[in-house]
């Protein structure tokens, strides 16, 4: 069955939602200057409010590594996804300090980018629309009919919401990663987090 991720909490009426909805996944981004930026310790004060059986992924871009994995070895972070230009040295790094899975991004040109990133030593990979000069968040689709096969399981982001998250089920991905789509004028909406839980559930 496919997976549902609910990304950018930021309040604990996020928190209160999502425990209701349940959703497999919640974000935290801690890439610098995001209007959902979240600082460690409001992180750390909202997972413990977070139910158990949802995991917490934090979402990183170029943060410095020695950050990601203070978080991922606090236990405020169950995942680590990487948004930026993070290299196989980088990630090494990274593998060599923590047991967390790694979600790498990858911002979709074309079926190259995606089987690029395939080969890197990650757990999984996350598809992303490409925007010159912006890295993630856009809130727009990219063409799923350009997904190639790949060896690694797959998040599929970029402007999922209510009225698509059908048709992205369709998509041979390993989880459904909305942001802005549970949202109603920039903040988390608790129906809006149910019913798109409740359509991945449905499939």
């Amino acid at each position: 069955m496919t997976k549902i991720k609910i990304c950018g909490l930021m309040r604990s009426e996020d928190i209160e939602a999502v425990n209701e909805a349940k959703p497999d996944f919640i974000g935290f981004v801690f890439a610098k200057g995001r209007k959902r930026t979240v600082t460690h310790e409001t992180a750390a004060r909202l997972k413990a409010m977070l139910i158990p059986q949802i995991k917490a992924v934090g979402v990183f871009l170029d943060n410095d590594a020695d950050e990601v994995l203070s978080l991922a070895n606090d236990g405020v972070i169950d995942i680590i996804q990487l948004h930026g230009n993070e290299d196989s040295e980088y990630i090494g790094y990274i593998r060599s300090h923590t047991d967390k899975p790694i979600i790498k991004a990858v911002s979709v040109r074309n079926a190259e980018d995606i089987l690029l990133a395939d080969k890197l030593e990650v757990d999984y990979l996350l598809l992303d629309t490409y925007k010159k000069n912006i890295t993630g968040g856009t809130g727009e689709v990219f063409d799923w009919n350009i997904i190639p096969k790949v060896s690694k399981p797959f998040f599929l982001a970029g402007g999922l919401n209510e009225d698509n998250i059908a048709d992205a089920l369709n998509c041979g991905a390993y989880c459904l990663d909305v942001s802005s789509g549970a949202e109603t004028d920039g903040k988390k909406d608790k129906d809006k987090i149910i019913n798109l839980v409740n359509t991945v559930r449905s499939e």
